[in-house]
């Protein structure tokens, strides 16, 4: 299975201007700038779309897993916090902080937190964090 995302970029960095676009649609030439993403401007960036990424996926596992063991959640919310910083003047990803609430009718707390650190390290996002990064690039003429 291949799933596609697409990002345009139009001028240079500080004013220009971008758009991402994602195979299911759901993104469709959303607006992305750098002053949205590191001042105060509008649209979305791609650190806050890792932190959703990770959110839902580890969410979702969390889900799977508890059910695996036996239990029902009735609702997860996770908060993806992602920290981005300069480390010898470039920006970098430095972590992304996960924070959790279940409610899930009769686990105890160690088993919880148990399968959500279990979750943590094993859903695909996480993996993909930790992923080679391979390139194609071909210029125009």
């Amino acid at each position: 299975m291949i799933r596609h995302a697409s990002a345009v970029w139009q001028g240079n960095l500080k004013e220009g201007k971008g758009s991402l676009s994602t195979q299911s649609g759901v993104f469709k030439e959303t607006p992305y700038s750098f002053s949205g993403r590191f001042e105060s401007g509008t649209g979305t960036n791609p650190e806050e779309l890792i932190g959703a990424a990770l959110a839902g996926c580890f969410t979702m596992a969390l889900s799977g897993k508890l059910a695996t063991a036996g239990f029902a959640p009735e609702n997860l919310n996770t908060r993806a916090n992602v920290t981005l910083e300069k480390v010898q003047d470039a920006w970098t990803i430095t972590t992304i902080h996960l924070v959790l609430q279940g409610k899930v009718p009769g686990v105890e707390r160690a088993k919880f937190e148990e399968l959500a650190q279990d979750t943590k390290t094993t859903c695909i996002i996480s993996r993909a964090l930790t992923a080679k990064i391979t390139l194609e690039a071909s210029l125009e003429a």
